[in-house]
């Protein structure tokens, strides 16, 4: 290396060399968004079930969660650039905290809507954390080797969606049909319905002590960052041109209509799994399985990521989506372990759907990709409409009728793909 690259080097890297220590504490906290997000597919059957909703009503779960995307992505960068990251770290954890322990009041109020309250409160403090996470690791350590952090990042990130339902399965789900409740009464059916809800206020209470010894750590450290790693204020409105780059704005509408349908697949695998023209599964065994699905995105980004040194990533994009689109189809047009598995299946082609449209999407914003990854982070709110729209249609039909709705965004997402295949990095 040059005397000049070296410097270079040294110059990009805003992170001391003690810090770059600090990655681990990062890992956990992609580890813990994971977690946490993933584990909203296994808490729709259970309030599904308790509070006897319509698919549309359940799906209001995600809503509320991911609606805190769109809302509170900006203010959590204007924020980042008056406290700095760590700082904007620990508040983003104690919101999460609180979110979790508002479960308790929820339990005792017995009511939904308090329920997607603790949610929302919940979501502000993902949403605070996931847009500090990302820049923060990449700040921890040289350039050069900042896209090889990001991806070990996003790998905790992964394995906390694919631990976390497993265990939330066993938790939440695992006395969810142990009861016919139609045959309680109204006495019995109120303390069963109270007893059920204090698993989940359990679980969400246990989580909460995680997030605080986490909170706690970074606490610690909030002074080995540099100063200058504090982000520069801007206009929140500036980013808002980039829409006029075709390129761009496509890739922020493929972003809504990927997440939309990766979180409306994962919230409705539990409860497909126990129908029985499927796998027909206890509450507990089908929830395990939501495991699956997000196990084969941990694992099919390992693939995507050799497969990226040979193939453009738009035709990847395309072939991806494609594939999903006739999963989608086999598993609504058939019955038994095929349906079952082919649905499962799809989180192995989801795997290398949110960097890739990153990638497409910002090419060439050089100094502006900063701006362009928060409205991306806006755009997640995908996830709060495409849920809602497919428990709807499910409501109308069936849950295999229902599959057209995300089966319709990932078409979005391939012809975006595939208009985008010429670009070759």
């Amino acid at each position: 290396m040059t005397n000049a690259s070296a410097s270079a080097t040294v110059t990009n890297s805003l992170a001391t060399p003690h810090a770059q220590r600090m990655s681990t504490y990062v890992f956990a906290l992609f580890f813990i968004l994971g977690s946490i997000t993933s584990l909203n597919d296994v808490l729709v059957p259970k309030l599904k079930h308790l509070f006897s909703l319509s698919y549309t009503e359940a799906m209001l779960v995600q809503s509320s969660f991911f609606f805190a995307y769109f809302i509170f992505a900006i203010p959590a960068g204007l924020l980042i650039s008056r406290i700095g990251y760590m700082r904007a770290a620990v508040l983003g954890l104690l919101l999460m905290a609180g979110g979790c322990l508002l479960f308790i009041p929820a339990t005792q109020s017995a009511l939904f809507p308090a329920f997607l309250g603790a949610l929302f409160v919940l979501a502000i403090g993902v949403t605070t954390v996931q847009v500090v996470a990302n820049p923060l690791l990449s700040l921890l350590g040289t350039v050069a080797t900042a896209s090889s952090r990001l991806t070990l990042g996003h790998a905790f990130n992964s394995l906390g969606t694919t631990v976390a339902p497993y265990l939330g399965a066993i938790l939440i789900l695992g006395s969810l049909n142990a009861v016919d409740t139609s045959e309680l009464s109204p006495a019995e059916l109120t303390s069963f319905l109270s007893q059920e809800a204090s698993v989940i206020s359990n679980t969400y209470a246990s989580i909460t002590l995680f997030i605080c010894i986490v909170a706690l750590i970074v606490w610690l450290k909030r002074n080995e960052l540099q100063p200058s790693t504090r982000p520069e204020r801007l206009n929140p409105l500036a980013a808002l041109d980039l829409l006029k780059q075709p390129r761009f704005a496509l890739g922020t509408v493929c972003i809504f209509l990927y997440v939309g349908a990766e979180v409306t697949i994962g919230s409705l695998i539990t409860d497909y799994l126990m129908l029985p023209t499927t796998l027909a599964l206890p509450a507990e065994a089908a929830g395990k399985h939501v495991a699956f699905y997000w196990g084969g995105a941990l694992v099919g980004r390992f693939i995507g990521s050799v497969l990226m040194r040979t193939f453009a990533p738009g035709k990847l994009l395309a072939f991806a989506a494609t594939a999903v689109i006739v999963l989608l189809t086999i598993s609504a047009t058939t019955q038994g372990v095929v349906a079952g598995w082919s649905l499962l299946a799809v989180g192995l082609f989801n795997s290398i759907m949110f960097p890739t449209i990153f990638t497409l999407a910002t090419a060439g914003l050089g100094h502006r990709a900063a701006e362009g990854s928060g409205l991306f982070c806006c755009a997640i709110v995908g996830g709060a409409f495409i849920p809602p729209l497919t428990g709807y249609v499910a409501d109308l039909s069936t849950l295999a009728m229902a599959l057209s709705v995300p089966a319709t965004c990932y078409a979005g997402i391939a012809i975006y793909g595939w208009h985008a295949r010429a670009l070759k990095h």
